[in-house]
């Protein structure tokens, strides 16, 4: 969890979108993740984590749905939704927080 802290203390927002690769609908988030990041530039971070290679964090952060989305900044938690997201409200809901 060492590494998720440092993760998420960014100055800059960080946007994870916690995933099970077992569900076949997290693929098609891939090109709207890609679309994100691309859109956010250096500006913030975008992360993918696979909930079932890290059960202890997605316990931690009482993750119970997928996807679940969570935007960090400094080390507080922002914004959290579980359920699909579109390319555009999610860079909407990052760039509020730049």
């Amino acid at each position: 969890m060492t590494k998720f802290g440092e993760l998420i203390s960014s100055r800059i927002p960080t946007l994870i979108d916690f995933y099970t690769e077992w569900e076949g609908e997290s693929n098609n988030l891939h090109p709207i993740l890609r679309d994100v990041a691309a859109a956010l530039g250096d500006k913030a971070k975008v992360v993918k984590i696979d909930v079932a290679k890290n059960e202890t964090l997605a316990e931690a952060l009482r993750i119970k749905g997928n996807p679940t989305f969570i935007i960090y900044k400094d080390g507080e938690m922002k914004w959290r939704q579980t359920g699909h997201q579109d390319a555009n409200t999610l860079i909407s809901l990052v760039q509020q927080y730049l």
